[in-house]
Formats: C-alpha cells, structure tokens, sequence
C-alpha cells in the first residue's frame, strides 16, 4: 500500500548506462528509511520554484529501502543533464510517491501491458509486481522500440517469459509492423481485460481508441504520457 507523498531524501548507489541514452539510477532512502509504494507510481525532483521532473520508480516496491529510476537522457534538457551528472554519493531530494497509474486492488482482469520506448520504466514494475502474485492473472506485454537496441530490459523480460507460463512477451520494432495493430492483435477478447498503456501522447490515444473500438470501456484503458 503506498504511502501518503512526502518529502524525501536519498543517495545514490549505482548508476548504469543501459544504452548510450538510457540510465539507470539506484537510490538508497535515508529519509525515510523506506518509502511504501506502489508498482506504476513515480517521485518529483525539484529543479527550482517551478521547474519539476517526474521520474517513473522502475523497481519492486518489495525493496522499498531503494528506489531504482531509469530514465531516456537524449532530450537533454534539464532533466537529462541532471540525470547524467548523478554519481555514487549524490544525495538527492524528491517528493513520493505520486500517481495513479497501479494495479487496483481486487481486479482479477487479465492484463495487457503496452510500453512505448522509456515507456516500459513503469510497466517494467508491474511486471514485477504480477510475478510476486505467480500470475494469478494472465498478463502480456507488448513493448515496441524504434530498433531492437532501444528494447532496454529485453533480456530480463524474456527470462520472465520463459519462467511463467501466465505472462507473454512481445517486443517489436517498426520491421515487425505497425505497433498499435499488433497491440490490438494480442489483446484477445476484451470482455476481461483491462490495458496499462505508456509512452507518446499519440500512442496512447490511437491505443484507447482501438481499444474501445473492440467494446472496452475507456476507463478500462489506464495511461501514462511520457511525452
């Protein structure tokens, strides 16, 4: 159960270089100790009185004394330049967590997981989330990427596959064909379903609205915009 946002400080312990734009930070809490949340949620960093980033918490909230961020630093704003310059011992002040982009408690609906790029930093721990459940409830992700390289945790997703029978994983590039279609395709019957979609504002809206299209309810279509 997440707790109430609040401010919080941490350390930086690790920090990764997935692709040459995408990094990976582990935060150990100091303030709190721990920090309760849920998988799907994200913490704010202050960069002055008006200017904040989100950063989407990419590990398990089983491990609530650190905090793994994964972020795509090729824009190079302010967020990306404040990303690459985390090393070990930074300590870094946030507000958490925040957002409601979760599992619902209760819901036994088979899931659809659709990541678009960096997307895939949320739904990464909803994944993780199901497998601690045993995939009690069915659940596919479908994870697109301009190229294979951009296909940031496709090793460890696969091995997630092939352990549990109750999750399938589709990563797919533009070579494979158009992603919302193929998106559509492995939804199934969409009477039990409900989708977990992030990435690009365009994509997720062409998402729910094929979606709907099949019967779903809207609400039954949840989001993350990225950009």
């Amino acid at each position: 159960m997440a707790e109430k946002a609040r401010e919080c400080r941490a350390r930086v312990t690790a920090l990764r270089e997935l692709t040459p734009d995408v990094l990976e930070a582990d935060l150990a809490l100091l303030d709190p100790a721990t920090l309760a949340f849920d998988a799907g949620q994200w913490i704010s960093v202050p960069f002055g009185p008006k200017s904040v980033r989100a950063y989407s918490i990419a590990s398990s909230p089983r491990a609530p004394a650190t905090l793994t961020l994964c972020a795509d630093v090729a824009p190079a704003g302010p967020g990306s330049r404040w990303f690459r310059g985390l090393a070990p011992g930074t300590e870094v002040g946030f507000k958490g967590p925040l957002g409601g982009f979760v599992l619902e408690p209760g819901d036994t609906r088979r899931v659809l997981l659709i990541a678009e790029e960096i997307g895939i930093v949320p739904l990464r721990a909803i994944a993780h989330e199901l497998t601690a459940a045993g995939f009690a409830r069915p659940a596919a992700l479908v994870y697109w990427a301009r190229d294979p390289g951009w296909l940031v945790y496709d090793d460890e997703l696969r091995a997630l596959a092939r352990r549990h029978a109750g999750f399938a994983y589709h990563p797919i590039t533009p070579a494979d064909g158009e992603f919302v279609t193929i998106a559509q395709a492995r939804a199934g019957d969409a009477a039990d379903l409900v989708v977990y979609v992030a990435g690009g504002e365009k994509t997720i809206k062409e998402v729910r609205a094929a979606m709907v299209a099949r019967g779903m309810e809207r609400k039954a279509v949840k989001w993350e915009k990225f950009w």
